[in-house]
């Protein structure tokens, strides 16, 4: 496959915003994100759909597919930011014109929900995308700067990345030692499970793979967990990172369960290659943006994840 990098982002390039997925529950956010853009330097092109709401999807199939074609076909527009995840992406991924997409390489950003459409992206045109911060969910009640930091570093600059910084206090966290190379593949666990069996899911050969995921209790981590390992998910993998599992544990005191701990020595237990966790990425404040489908190191023995290439060009 050939790999796609988008153009570095400048300032005072437009930014188009869509919702792909669900709406955001409070309309007059999407507004406190486009300040916070047009703050920075940045010209923002609302999709025209992006208002919209469809029980618990942000529009219909049709009007979400238009924003993405619309801002993709729109040679002003540099980077596409979605507003939020939820549901929804999966049900566009066998709708797009992905030739559309490869000729027209750009920024998209996303995360949660926005997995399927990444995955599918790259899988069908090599483009490289951002899971990171999106409008709402990240940009229209506070900027935390971590997240800030990271995600403007990696999209305006095409100089290699190198050693991901940590929030203060943290670090990776190995299950398992050791040192591999890979493209960075991943995303959200459940999003993932969802395209196997289709022509979306990309090649998880010789890759690092990343997981987040919220609200699945242990025994849903398992059954997915499960599945990738009769898939050989987990052997074919140079790596596996964890990001945040936030609200993943079991809520019910009167059940039995595995802990997420248990649940990962099951089915990794017996594995030799790089595992880590603890990774500032998933459903958390402090975010790092990942691009998917750039070449990486991942130290297990001494908790270092490398970007060694810019996920941008000139």
């Amino acid at each position: 496959m050939k790999i796609i990098k988008p153009k570095k982002l400048k300032q005072g390039d437009l930014i188009g915003v869509i919702s792909p997925a669900s709406a955001p529950p409070d309309p007059t956010k999407i507004n406190d994100g486009i300040r916070y853009l047009e703050k920075l330097g940045y010209r923002v092109l609302v999709g025209k759909n992006v208002n919209k709401v469809h029980g618990y999807l942000a529009g219909t199939d049709e009007e979400r597919l238009h924003d993405l074609h619309d801002m993709f076909k729109n040679k002003k527009v540099k980077a596409i930011m979605c507003i939020r995840g939820g549901y929804g992406t999966p049900r566009l991924i066998n709708k797009i014109n992905y030739h559309l997409i490869r000729a027209n390489p750009k920024i998209f950003v996303g995360y949660s929900d926005i997995t399927a459409l990444q995955l599918a992206i790259f899988q069908k045109t090599g483009l490289i995308t951002f899971a990171g911060p999106m409008l709402v969910s990240n940009f229209s009640n506070g900027v935390d700067s971590y997240t800030e930091e990271n995600f403007w570093r990696v999209i305006t600059s095409n100089k290699k990345n190198g050693k991901i910084r940590f929030p203060e206090n943290e670090k990776l966290i190995p299950i398992k030692k050791g040192i591999k190379n890979g493209r960075i593949i991943g995303g959200n666990l459940t999003l993932l499970s969802s395209l196997i069996g289709t022509g979306y899911f990309p090649s998880m050969k010789e890759r690092l793979l990343f997981l987040e995921e919220i609200g699945e209790a242990p025994y849903r981590i398992d059954r997915i967990f499960n599945q990738f390992s009769m898939l050989k998910i987990f052997d074919h993998v140079n790596g596996i990172i964890f990001g945040a599992f936030t609200d993943c544990a079991e809520t019910d005191p009167e059940k039995r369960t595995l802990s997420i701990g248990e649940v990962l020595e099951d089915y990794l237990g017996k594995l030799k290659k790089p595992i880590v966790y603890n990774l500032p990425h998933g459903h958390v404040t402090q975010l790092l943006t990942m691009p998917i489908g750039i070449r990486a190191r991942l130290n297990a023995s001494r908790g270092i994840l490398e970007f060694l290439e810019g996920a941008v060009k000139a």
